[in-house]
């Protein structure tokens, strides 16, 4: 798994009625992208995250 600043973290939910977290990539940690990732969630929380098989990254598309 590979992120840039910017990239949103989506973790999946993995039980019957856990929602998704979405949350932007504040600093990659890693050398040459590689986990672990700093992480602010929409409600102002920011986790440092070593992301399993339950977490996709979704790159920051610049605007057009």
């Amino acid at each position: 798994m590979q992120a840039t600043v910017g990239d949103h973290l989506h973790v999946h939910g993995r039980t019957v009625g856990e929602h998704d977290r979405v949350g932007e990539i504040i600093e990659v940690r890693g050398d040459h992208g590689e986990p672990p990732y700093l992480v602010r969630f929409p409600d102002g929380h920011e986790n440092l995250v070593f992301p399993g098989p339950d977490c996709v990254v979704d790159e920051h598309l610049p605007h057009a």
